[in-house]
């Protein structure tokens, strides 16, 4: 049964398939008015981005402000987003420190929680997921929980690597499911759980689409039609996401599969697996079918290899122990993901506001040096307007800060995304400069 505010906004129906729409001018197609945003306005996203094992500790830096700002190489990518971009130093998560392994650096990341060790599971409930609940009924999906490597059941040095395979909590003892097929996440935005078949789901939709489009502006026919488009261009790539020969992660004994493939499996090729789940996370904040997205590019301790970077004699997790070069390309792969899903948000208009303008993307790793494990000063970049509230062109070193608790960034964070909080995790302060 909808709930009254989604049953008021308008969607694309077909049999078995409900497509969220775009903003768009002519129309309101975003649902009720509040005192606090106007229907017709468009809300506040949270993204969050996890790269495992740290950064390049020589590369990692901001300094100067707005167009001036100069970033280190591993922040190249970024160069065209200076002004809407936040270098954060400093912040740290006290419980983290208490293990110093990946595991323990890792579960409580997004929720400052002490971690359970010795067989035990139990960290925090998330800051993402304490927003995803806030917006229960306002969406079609609370929140996408994205990854593009496997969860590690084992055990090191007396953690789960659950914890090291995991940043999105539900609750303590509840770790989100992690989506790790494009395809899979792709239905949760748009496909009701009675459809069935292969019918694309853009084909569904296009005789209520045709309907509405005699209903709007010339400009909202454009936006429509450019956001359809879209819909096609990723359904087709993750038809083609899984035809590569090009394997990662661990390298298997055979030269080639022995089995016939799977038709719907994780995408072979890391680097296009990563841009299938940026898109859909795109996809989901352009519709609003989603206000929260929390996507784990890889675990820590992560075994991934970067053939496609000529990076394929070492995994990730000893790739870090050393600032390579080789390293330095890998760090670029990550962050390029992040620049990749702010510049097709800024492509989106939303009024007189992009869709980049409209959300607060945030990038993160469990420690700043893989080859230390320094979990001292977490390595934080956040990237967007956060609907007006979020101003960019900033470096805020918080090192010698009485006040460094990475829960007090998500304090605010949650503040400028409408759920104010006395606290949360071991903070009662906000970082009054975010």
């Amino acid at each position: 049964m909808p709930t009254p505010e989604l049953s008021r906004r308008l969607f694309l129906r077909g049999v078995g398939v409900t497509m969220a729409l775009p903003w768009l001018e002519s129309r309101n197609v975003w649902g009720v008015e509040s005192a606090a945003r106007p229907a017709s306005e468009a809300p506040v996203r949270v993204g969050v981005l996890f790269a495992g094992n740290g950064f390049h500790g020589k590369e990692w830096w901001a300094k100067g402000r707005g167009k001036a700002m100069e970033l280190g190489q591993v922040l190249a990518p970024l160069q065209d987003f200076r002004e809407k971009l936040v270098f954060i130093k400093g912040l740290y998560n006290e419980e983290a420190l208490k293990g110093n392994i990946h595991s323990s650096q890792t579960g409580n990341l997004l929720s400052g929680a002490p971690l359970a060790s010795g067989g035990e599971i139990r960290s925090g409930t998330s800051f993402d997921q304490l927003l995803a609940q806030s917006h229960a009924g306002s969406t079609k999906v609370p929140s996408l929980v994205l990854g593009c490597e496997q969860a590690n059941p084992s055990v090191h040095k007396n953690y789960s690597m659950l914890y090291s395979s995991h940043i999105s909590w539900s609750s303590p003892t509840s770790p989100t499911p992690l989506e790790l097929f494009p395809a899979l996440a792709f239905d949760r935005l748009f496909k009701d759980e009675a459809r069935r078949g292969d019918q694309s789901v853009l084909d569904a939709v296009l005789a209520d689409a045709d309907d509405f489009r005699r209903d709007v502006s010339l400009a909202d026919r454009r936006k429509l039609d450019e956001y359809l488009e879209s819909v096609r261009e990723v359904e087709q790539r993750i038809e083609r996401a899984g035809t590569r020969g090009e394997l990662q992660g661990w390298k298997p004994t055979l030269d080639r599969p022995n089995v016939p493939r799977p038709a719907d499996g994780v995408p072979q090729d890391i680097g296009e697996h990563m841009r299938l789940m940026c898109d859909i996370l795109v996809l989901g904040f352009q519709t609003d079918a989603t206000r929260v997205t929390t996507l784990k590019l890889n675990n820590d301790h992560s075994s991934l290899r970067f053939p496609q970077l000529g990076v394929d004699y070492m995994i990730h997790h000893l790739l870090s122990h050393a600032d390579t070069p080789d390293w330095l390309k890998v760090n670029q792969l990550f962050t390029g993901q992040l620049a990749y899903i702010a510049r097709k948000l800024d492509a989106i208009q939303e009024g007189e506001r992009t869709a980049l303008d409209n959300t607060m993307l945030m990038l993160c790793s469990s420690m700043l040096s893989g080859g230390t494990h320094d979990a001292t000063q977490l390595p934080v970049v956040l990237v967007g307007g956060g609907g007006g509230k979020l101003q960019g062109g900033r470096v805020l070193d918080y090192l010698n800060a009485p006040n460094r608790k990475m829960c007090s960034l998500y304090l605010s964070m949650l503040d400028k995304a409408g759920l104010r909080l006395d606290a949360f995790g071991d903070s009662t302060e906000p970082l009054a400069e975010v």
